[in-house]
């Protein structure tokens, strides 16, 4: 049987020896921290609802809710959002993205300065036009990752002249989630067929 990682759920740390089996944090003071952090998650229900959630190992593996290998492309090894979120497997969560939905993810690579955890313009101009959706930092602290609904079948990797990527997934992937909303985006999904289609060059209708 594959072992289960120990580390805590709040800064990433190993869990002490002595930490109960459901213990997920390594003291009181991560235990408060979580705890606050996680009243102020507001993940959007169209994907809390799916169950479609596993859980990501340190080297970003995704992982089951006991600790074993998980895969993007089989149903069997996702659980539902209460599941996923009680299990103390790995360092974090992961959404599974499905051809049986049209939801999508841009992903935007080292984009938020380290210091004052603004978006570097070319960021701000890609949140700007996605619209009003759910926009959260990604586990680095540095990217993030735009939320929405679009026709995305094939994932592509979009490498602008400056040297900065943004990466379009909507079906056969898992992105890692946080749940640190970035700024005051909604809990929502909008349409983001307009900014992607300007991304890449090629139509993307929302089903």
């Amino acid at each position: 049987m594959m072992k289960t990682e120990r580390l805590c759920a709040h800064c990433g740390g190993d869990m002490p020896i002595a930490a109960r089996a459901d213990a997920r944090t390594c003291s009181g003071r991560c235990r408060v921290a979580l705890h606050r952090a996680e009243k102020k998650r507001v993940i959007p229900l169209e994907l809390t609802s799916r169950d479609r959630w596993v859980r990501r190992a340190s080297d970003k593996r995704p992982l089951t809710t006991t600790g074993r290998a998980a895969s993007s492309t089989d149903p069997r090894t996702w659980s539902a959002h209460k599941v996923a979120t009680e299990s103390v497997a790995g360092v974090g969560l992961g959404f599974v993205l499905s051809e049986d939905d049209d939801i999508v993810c841009l992903d935007l690579d080292h984009c938020l300065n380290p210091l004052t955890g603004r978006p570097a313009p070319w960021a701000a101009a890609i949140v700007r036009d996605a619209g009003a959706t759910y926009v959260e930092v990604s586990p680095s602290g540095d990217g993030l990752h735009i939320w929405g609904r679009a026709d995305v079948r094939q994932g592509r990797r979009i490498r602008r002249p400056d040297g900065t990527a943004v990466e379009v997934y909507g079906t056969g992937r898992y992105i890692a989630m946080t749940g640190r909303r970035h700024g005051s985006s909604p809990s929502l999904l909008a349409d983001l067929s307009d900014i992607i289609t300007r991304l890449t060059g090629a139509p993307a209708s929302s089903a």
